[in-house]
């Protein structure tokens, strides 16, 4: 079962990522948090009270209240527990600037938030596949 945090505020997009996993028969475990903060809090705990459990991957909208994607980011590679776990940074954002930052922080992949289920399919392959090379 593949361990997932998603740390994204919209709603819509929260349900179109659990369809698209469905989708293609990913069988897995969502967290969700609603901002940045609580993304943190929430790594944080499991890193410190049951590493065993932590994310396979974290999914982290770069728009989030609190603290944006960027800063989460920041302080997911600062923590040595915390830094292999492969991140991706969903955005609507097609700036190369944005993508240039994400990836200097330590992203392991940037993506473009898809406009339709079809990307939203190809999107959930992805991440399966960050996860399996991660794993290798």
């Amino acid at each position: 079962m593949l361990r997932i945090l998603l740390a994204e505020d919209n709603p819509g997009d929260v349900r179109l990522f659990t369809e698209a996993l469905n989708s293609r028969n990913i069988k897995f475990d969502l967290s969700l948090a609603e901002d940045g903060q609580k993304a943190l809090a929430m790594i944080q705990r499991v890193a410190a009270e049951d590493p065993a459990n932590s994310p396979d991957i974290i999914v982290l909208d770069v728009n989030l209240p609190k603290h944006n994607g960027d800063e989460v980011l920041r302080q997911l590679r600062a923590e040595p527990r915390l830094r292999g776990i492969p991140v991706v940074m969903l955005t609507s954002s097609e700036s190369p600037a944005d993508q240039a930052r994400a990836v200097e922080l330590g992203a392991d992949l940037y993506i473009r938030k898809p406009s339709d289920l079809q990307e939203l399919m190809d999107i959930a392959k992805i991440i399966e596949d960050v996860v399996r090379r991660a794993k290798a």
